[in-house]
């Protein structure tokens, strides 16, 4: 008979599987206590939850969600780091604390309901964010309007200009 504790973190594990952008599964063993906190402390800062798991616990929650391929990388110690905003945050997180540490070793990520190779994450880590990206489109966006304004106003000013010369040269 499974305890209530186990119960609320399945449906607790199921709530986060299905609202997150990107799930990384890692493998924290060999770290010492001060380096977790400072992982913990970076993954804060990038809005992102970090937290150990059962894999029993994970295996049953990705169960409910019918995630399929997730079994075969639940296995030692497992630790999750969640996004539910951008999916890139946790990927460059860990290549920046990895520079330092060799540790953890991303297993898999899981990410569009699809189950990646923990390897795939320095390819997520190397993309812009989302914000990186709205501010190139603004910019790309906005760079023809200029340009056409610009190319609106150029003969308006040399027309000006042009009358200018006119009445300077009728007034001499």
């Amino acid at each position: 008979m499974p305890s209530q504790k186990n119960i609320d973190e399945v449906k607790y594990l199921t709530d986060k599987l299905e609202s997150a952008s990107a799930i990384y599964f890692t493998d924290y063993l060999g770290l010492d206590v001060d380096s977790i906190t400072k992982l913990r402390s970076e993954f804060f800062h990038a809005s992102v939850e970090f937290k150990v798991t059962k894999n029993t616990l994970l295996k049953l929650a990705a169960e409910n969600m019918k995630i399929e391929g997730l079994d075969d990388y639940l296995v030692g110690s497992t630790a999750i780091a969640i996004s539910f905003d951008e999916p890139t945050s946790p990927a460059k997180v860990l290549k920046s604390f990895m520079k330092e540490h060799d540790k953890p070793e991303v297993k898999a990520i899981l990410f569009d309901g699809e189950v990646l190779e923990g390897s795939e994450y320095k390819k997520f880590a190397s993309l812009p964010s989302k914000d990186e990206l709205l501010t190139k489109l603004v910019i790309m966006l906005n760079s023809p309007m200029t340009n056409l304004v610009r190319t609106l106003s150029s003969p308006m000013g040399n027309f000006v200009n042009v009358l200018n010369s006119l009445k300077n040269e009728k007034s001499e």
